[in-house]
């Protein structure tokens, strides 16, 4: 029997990946489990160290360690290299190898809801490895512009450098025209009571000519950017539909099997892992 896992702070025992895993997993008749492991950040490298005395077959990386990671690794994929963060680790002997499945999950998801990014502009908050992951994206489907929007301003700097755009401070935010029609987030919070400063940001932000807001995050009982997409009733997006796509590209990379995205969508519904 093989063993997966997710790495995470106790952010891995609310994520939803075991479950889908777990569901798909069964589904295809892989003799595997998969789990979550909660690590101490002082305690990373010895978590990489444990991977591969314990033979974990691949692993999944979730906040705060998509970049921190990084040096703990043997090599990284083209992709991951060029994001500079990585969300899955895949097992060749004792050698653990970082890939970005992220980029093209957010990229699959929004194609399947029919949304085109070419030429769109974009507001991206948050300035961790989901940022840079995103602005990666963005960038690759030709976006016309793309603003990262942070407190740290060297951090979204880095990222507008890496991937062209243009760093904001949501200080300036409140009361000006935003011209974006597609709106990410990729901080960690989604709901008033993580963030209520950012969530009064949100409800004031002047966002007329959005299309799009995509939230990476999910299982919030009241969800503050979901709620703007409400009141300026456009499309929203929760990170669920982005897991399964770039899940099904993870399975692919750890089994070579291929597995449709639908199976990964299926699990995490009624019955196989509702979003909590």
């Amino acid at each position: 029997m093989k063993v997966f896992c997710i790495l995470s702070d106790e952010r891995a025992f609310h994520s939803r990946s075991p479950v889908m895993f777990s569901t798909v997993l069964r589904r295809q008749g892989i003799n595997a489990v998969y789990v979550p492991f909660m690590v101490q950040p002082a305690s990373l490298g010895r978590a990489m160290e444990g991977l591969r005395v314990l033979n974990i077959a691949g692993a999944n990386v979730t906040a705060p360690f998509k970049e921190t990671i990084i040096p703990h690794l043997d090599g990284l994929s083209e992709g991951a290299r060029f994001i500079g963060a990585i969300n899955t680790i895949v097992r060749d002997g004792d050698k653990l190898k970082g890939y970005n499945t992220n980029a093209i999950g957010i990229m699959d998801a929004m194609r399947a809801a029919g949304f085109n990014v070419e030429d769109k502009s974009a507001l991206v908050f948050g300035t961790g490895g989901a940022a840079r992951t995103v602005a990666f994206i963005l960038t690759w489907l030709r976006a016309r512009e793309v603003w990262v929007v942070g407190r740290n301003a060297e951090r979204a700097r880095a990222i507008v450098t890496a991937f062209s755009g243009r760093g904001m401070d949501p200080a300036v935010l409140a009361g000006l025209p935003l011209p974006a029609q597609i709106v990410i987030n990729a901080t960690s919070v989604s709901s008033p009571e993580e963030a209520a400063d950012l969530a009064g940001l949100v409800e004031t932000l002047d966002l007329r000519g959005c299309e799009l807001m995509l939230d990476l995050n999910y299982g919030r009982r009241r969800n503050f950017w979901q709620d703007k997409a409400r009141a300026l009733g456009v499309h929203f997006m929760d990170g669920l539909s982005p897991l399964a796509f770039q899940a099904r590209r993870t399975l692919q990379l750890w089994t070579g099997i291929q597995v449709p995205p639908e199976e990964f969508i299926r699990a995490l519904q009624n019955g196989d892992g509702q979003a909590m």
